[in-house]
């Protein structure tokens, strides 16, 4: 319960931010600024749940590493690259 209200009371500081400052930089009439603040709110409520989904989902898609050197162990920097220990796996199949 406490989590939801945390929750809307964040769309809803999001909302009236959006409302000053799109309204005030754009010097838009107050129904404009209410019109841009409810579109922009959904979707970027949209976009930050995207991102943090995909920062959730993704290190537990990713199988665990075989060996026991040290490179294996190291934090991936960029997961496209191959590291050492997996370019060794590859090679021994």
């Amino acid at each position: 319960m406490r989590t939801r209200i945390k929750h809307y009371s964040l769309i809803v500081c999001l909302f009236l931010f959006l409302f000053v400052v799109i309204g005030g930089g754009l010097h838009l009439n107050p129904g404009g600024a209410f019109i841009a603040a409810a579109t922009g709110t959904p979707l970027l409520t949209y976009v930050f749940n995207r991102r943090l989904a995909r920062d959730q989902v993704e290190p537990d898609l990713r199988p665990p590493r075989k060996g026991n050197s040290a490179a294996c162990n190291a934090p991936v920097q960029r997961p496209t690259e191959l590291h050492s220990c997996e370019v060794e796996d590859v090679m021994r199949q």
